[in-house]
């Protein structure tokens, strides 16, 4: 559904249709930030890390217990292909501006305050069962947007960071992450 949504209103999204391209030296970064968060991200799991207790995650699997392809591909492609562009247009493009001021499209997101930044990282992790790596996600790619004022730069980190997440998952067989 949320893929529906941003395909039906693509060209509403102002900020990604008039963005600049990143720069050689932004797409690094940004790809770095995103493997770095993913590293972070299987790492900071303790009990104390985390919403609730350990669940089981989506396991797309079939009856026989083997990965059911097609579901798994669905699955990967929203994570890694939906839900950063998404994720980003909320909490960054939106929240992250609005925070400081009505006017969130007239603002410049490297003009963005600190408490803005800490308060849309800090609301960002609360929609995680992970909190704390949603803290350290929600910190890496509102720095991203604040540094480049280029959304494109936390889309694709954050794209990245849930691309190689569910590889790992994939290969790990880890559905707790999903």
């Amino acid at each position: 559904m949320a893929a529906l949504l941003l395909a039906a209103f693509w060209r509403d999204y102002v900020e990604l249709r008039g963005a600049a391209r990143l720069s050689v030296r932004e797409r690094w970064e940004a790809v770095a930030v995103g493997l770095a968060v993913f590293a972070m991200w299987i790492s900071l799991d303790a009990g104390w890390m985390r919403y609730g207790t350990e669940d089981a995650g989506f396991a797309p699997l079939d009856r026989d217990g083997r990965v059911d392809v097609p579901l798994a591909v669905a699955r990967f492609v929203a994570i890694a292909g939906v839900v950063p562009v998404m994720e980003e247009l909320f909490w960054r493009s939106f929240l992250l501006r609005r925070i400081d001021g009505r006017d969130f499209l007239g603002r410049d997101p490297r003009r963005a305050s600190l408490a803005a930044w800490a308060a849309s990282s800090i609301l960002f992790a609360s929609e995680h069962s992970l909190w704390l790596a949603g803290l350290v996600a929600g910190a890496a790619y509102g720095g991203l947007y604040v540094r480049s004022g280029n959304l494109r730069s936390p889309i694709l980190s954050h794209a990245i960071t849930n691309g190689t997440l569910g590889l790992w998952i994939l290969a790990t067989g880890q559905w707790r992450y999903w």
